[in-house]
């Protein structure tokens, strides 16, 4: 009986392909892997450089209106990330329903229901990994709203004095741990799509890793989205328009 509690050889390598393909994304995503700029790089860039603008601004109703969507996003994905832990429980009772949809797959390595559960209980795992990094990431938004407030009103050169550098400082690296997190939350999201796959088969655990992995580097290193915070416009006098046609 205590080997079905076991998983096979394929499921273990699997789980370890899929664990490797996260932590290298997590890494060329925070620039510690490659040395190309990942879009979560250059958008820390603008991260700085906002908190910069801020605290030239006398009236910062649009930077608190920036905050509020940022907390108001990151809250909606802690909640999902809840309700799909609870889906979780819900499909751990149903158990034997979903073994036998599963056996009419023509892919499946599920041999048994201890070894569902064992998957089931991964992806728990990873959900409330989600739900802890969106929960901390709302928490370090709300820290960013006070430093922004602490930041002192000045214009031009009067904010390049020490006491406004240090508040800019602090604002804008709250701001990116909090996104930082954000982002961590939203990776695990991400991944926990990829691995659904083991759910059917390990190669197909093995496929879905690498098809999410490929999206993910795409638009971290090579999207549209990525050349928009990067990139230039035409030269001053030229005229050039937008062309939104790509992801």
């Amino acid at each position: 009986m205590g080997d079905s509690f076991h998983l096979s050889t394929a499921d273990l390598a699997a789980l370890a392909f899929f664990l490797l393909a996260w932590w290298l994304h997590t890494l060329a995503s925070d620039g510690k892997l490659v040395s190309r700029i990942s879009l979560t790089m250059a958008m820390n860039v603008q991260r700085e450089a906002w908190m910069r603008t801020m605290a030239e601004r006398e009236i910062r109703i649009v930077d608190t209106a920036i905050m509020s969507g940022l907390q108001q996003g990151t809250a909606f994905f802690a909640s999902s990330s809840l309700i799909a832990l609870g889906g979780c429980f819900a499909l751990l009772g149903a158990s034997d329903q979903v073994l036998a949809v599963l056996n009419d797959l023509p892919l499946n390595a599920t041999s048994s229901r201890s070894a569902f559960q064992i998957k089931v209980f991964g992806l728990v795992l990873i959900l409330a990994f989600a739900f802890f990094k969106f929960g901390w990431a709302y928490r370090l938004f709300n820290y960013c709203t006070i430093l922004i407030g602490a930041v002192p009103i000045a214009h031009g050169e009067a904010s390049r004095n020490p006491i406004s550098e240090t508040a800019v400082w602090r604002a804008a690296r709250m701001n990116m741990l909090a996104g930082k997190h954000f982002n961590s939350g939203l990776r695990a999201v991400f991944f926990s799509i990829g691995y659904l796959g083991w759910f059917v088969d390990p190669v197909v655990f093995v496929l879905s890793t690498l098809l999410l992995l490929a999206v993910l580097v795409r638009r971290q290193f090579f999207s549209a989205a990525r050349q928009a915070v990067i990139g230039q416009p035409p030269g001053l006098g030229k005229s050039w328009s937008i062309r939104p046609d790509s992801q």
